[in-house]
């Protein structure tokens, strides 16, 4: 059975396993993307025989998705723009001495949302990707606006400075040329702006150089020490959560499986999500809440086997790295798509067991280490504070080789240090950089495809019953961040709250 082909053949399982630890700590360093070191290994693996070419970077692949999270939690670093939700509750963990705790946690809770990913791949490839399929531009872009108004769920203060936030970080996204149009957007006639800045440069900046310099005013301060007892979540925590997780995977695969869309925006919904529906959480969401790391963790994992959905089905990438994937396949002589499913099922049922192994290795090592890791909070300010700012110059010149990626990030995080000081979230700014393109690009093509009739562009809204549900969703939610959805609950439960 080709299912089992990897697990019957040790050189294959050896790559996986291989990639998955690589994929790990690539994951974990700010900058190096998964989707550069799956890229990169194209030119390494073009005269290899296609199974050791592909279970390498599935183990990278699924590694790095889940590496994101340690230094999240541990400096408040996002390794991977799908671990930015990871960080708002991980990294109040690690500052109260239990990152041991929330690195188990997000283990276990990572493959556990990798096999329902997995699963829904093999059982209900084609209808996931015929639903995906049924997405036009407007309902892309109708999705956006949904993320963009998760501000309110990353901003545990104001509304309005989440918001403000949001939009600032729409018109960073939108700095450079335009790409249909190819003029010039925020650039002020300076050339350094037209190729638009690096959303990791930004990301770095605002998580990581801010944090350095928001340590400086406490660099004589004792290091918190870390409890590492039961590193491995109990089955009674593992019960508890169970539900939630469900729900955020569900999630996770639903939007992996929308082309262009991946884990980033996958973890952002569930955070949000898990913001809604728990009741009583053992304390608020952003201070430490273990509800924080399962919905996001679970949610962005899960998106590795939708993002696959599109591309086994339709020949259509979910993410950046499935459509990397996508051409080494094409190196390879192989042609997804359709026909691939019927022509050579064998690929198929290859890739889904190496999606199992490199789960497992996954679980394997993310359950290793977890002490020495650790050890990072433990060190001396005077060396912890240099040591982010190395790994943020690092990572942010690792992206395109450019230096002036470095300056973009150190003058954000300069900026993000007085946006904290000033109770401003950082991360809807993050979020609205990553949405911007998204939100942009669909709106273009569907004003376009409408003959820029905005009549029958809301017609069509309202006449498509997936669009009908977005908009209702839209609406919905942004009536529930506002005083009057609190005002209006209690007048329906009888409490006295003032608009």
């Amino acid at each position: 059975m080709d299912f089992l082909t990897v697990l019957t053949h040790p050189q294959l399982l050896m790559l996986v396993g291989l990639g998955t630890f690589a994929g790990i700590y690539v994951g974990a360093i700010p900058g190096l993307s998964v989707t550069m070191a799956v890229s990169i290994l194209i030119s390494f693996t073009f005269s290899w025989d296609v199974y050791p070419a592909i279970s390498l970077m599935i183990g990278i692949y699924m590694g790095g998705v889940y590496g994101g999270s340690r230094t999240a939690i541990l400096l408040n670093i996002p390794g991977a723009p799908s671990a930015i939700a990871t960080a708002l509750d991980g990294y109040p963990m690690a500052k109260r001495g239990e990152a041991g705790t929330a690195i188990g946690v997000t283990t276990v809770m990572s493959f556990f949302g990798g096999f329902i990913g997995i699963a829904v791949l093999a059982l209900a490839a084609p209808l996931v990707s015929d639903f995906a399929l049924r997405f036009q531009s407007r309902d892309y872009m109708l999705l956006a606006v949904l993320g963009i108004l998760l501000v309110g769920s990353l901003s545990t203060g104001s509304l309005v400075k989440g918001i403000f936030a949001g939009a600032l970080g729409i018109a960073i996204g939108a700095v450079g040329r335009d790409p249909l149009t190819f003029t010039e957007r925020f650039t002020f006639d300076f050339q350094l702006m037209e190729g638009g800045i690096s959303f990791i440069a930004v990301m770095i900046g605002m998580f990581g150089v801010s944090e350095a310099l928001t340590q400086l005013q406490h660099v004589n301060k004792d290091a918190v020490r870390q409890k590492i007892g039961r590193i491995v979540p109990s089955f009674a925590t593992v019960r508890k959560y169970l539900p939630l997780s469900l729900q955020t995977s569900s999630i996770g695969v639903i939007i992996g499986a929308l082309p262009g869309t991946g884990g980033d925006i996958a973890a952002l919904m569930a955070y949000d999500h898990a913001k809604r529906v728990t009741k009583n959480p053992d304390c608020p969401f952003g201070t430490g809440a273990m509800e924080g790391l399962v919905a996001p963790e679970t949610a962005n994992n899960a998106a590795v086997g939708g993002a696959f959905i599109p591309m086994m089905t339709l020949g259509i990438p979910g993410d950046a790295v499935t459509a990397i994937m996508i051409g080494a396949l094409f190196i390879h002589g192989l042609n997804p798509g359709p026909m691939l499913m019927i022509d050579q099922p064998d690929i198929f049922w290859f890739i889904v067991g190496a999606l199992v192994a490199a789960n497992c290795f996954m679980l394997l090592f993310g359950l290793t280490g977890i002490k020495l890791f650790t050890k990072i909070v433990e060190m001396p300010r005077s060396v912890l504070i240099p040591l982010i700012l190395l790994l943020s110059i690092v990572g942010a010149y690792a992206v395109n080789n450019s230096i002036s990626d470095v300056y973009w990030m150190l003058g954000f995080g300069v900026f993000g240090y007085f946006m904290r000081h000033y109770g401003y979230p950082l991360g809807p700014v993050i979020l609205g950089v990553i949405l911007s393109r998204l939100l942009d690009d669909n709106w273009r093509r569907a004003i376009i495809s409408e003959r820029e009739d905005l009549g029958r562009f809301f017609e069509g809204i309202v006449t498509s019953p997936l669009s009908l549900v977005l908009l209702i969703s839209v609406i919905l939610i942004f009536v529930s961040q506002t005083p009057i959805w609190r005002w209006a609950k209690a007048r329906v439960f009888g409490k006295k709250e003032k608009l």
